[in-house]
């Protein structure tokens, strides 16, 4: 299993014969070599989108169309997607989705879901995290969101051994949140923070999430770093 970081909350993961695109922001995004996407998208076969928000969601309808290849997110925003010609795959949270080897579980995330990047925001259902099992790891990718009690059941029904954390603070959790989440409600292995260092607003640095967890590997990649999992 293979993970790159594609800068901010973007993610390419290769899992169970699966590459997964999360939350792919090319276009804009200061931290991504534009020369990259390329190498990016590659192989890609699908795309998990967990809100509506430009900084996860605006590149999404031009990839998919190219690639050709279906979006798995909330239900409302597959039916806007669906209506311009995507293979978009709508869920609610609970539901579960097969692909191949792998399992993909929404789950409930703390923050707010419009689609803000079409010129005049639109209601596009709810915010959103993934619980993503496959090569016999379960993976909590957070989305956007604050701490919230659900985590306590999430992580134990679900039992995730890599987290990727939003840790960035003011529109999500910070790095005092997240570490604390990490040890209140999960047994993480591994944790790879995000949604951080983009713009001067976020937390700078998640030395000090690696500084909270002892015994937790913290991997803090580089953009287009691949890290094996």
């Amino acid at each position: 299993m293979r993970l790159t970081w594609l800068g901010h909350s973007s993610f390419r993961l290769e899992i169970g014969g699966q590459v997964l695109l999360i939350d792919p922001w090319f276009t804009g995004n200061p931290v991504f070599p534009a020369d990259r996407k390329d190498e990016a998208i590659a192989g890609v076969t699908h795309i998990l989108v967990t809100h509506g928000h430009g900084d996860h969601a605006a590149d999404t309808p031009s990839l998919a169309k190219a690639l050709d290849i279906p979006v798995i997110c909330c239900h409302e925003l597959s039916e806007i997607w669906g209506a311009e010609g995507l293979k978009a795959r709508g869920m609610g949270k609970g539901g579960t989705q097969i692909l191949g080897e792998v399992a993909v579980t929404m789950v409930n995330a703390s923050h707010s879901a419009s689609a803000d990047f079409t010129g005049v925001p639109t209601a596009a259902g709810s915010e959103a995290g993934f619980m993503i099992a496959g090569e016999g790891h379960v993976i909590y990718v957070t989305g956007d969101t604050d701490i919230m009690a659900d985590m306590d059941w999430m992580g134990d029904y679900h039992k995730p051994d890599i987290g990727i954390l939003c840790c960035g603070g003011h529109y999500t959790m910070d790095i005092d949140r997240a570490a604390y989440a990490a040890k209140r409600y999960f047994n993480f292995q591994t944790v790879i923070p995000c949604h951080y260092k983009t713009f001067p607003l976020l937390a700078q640095s998640a030395q000090p999430l690696a500084d909270a967890l002892p015994g937790v590997k913290v991997l803090m990649p580089e953009v287009m770093e691949t890290v094996a999992l």
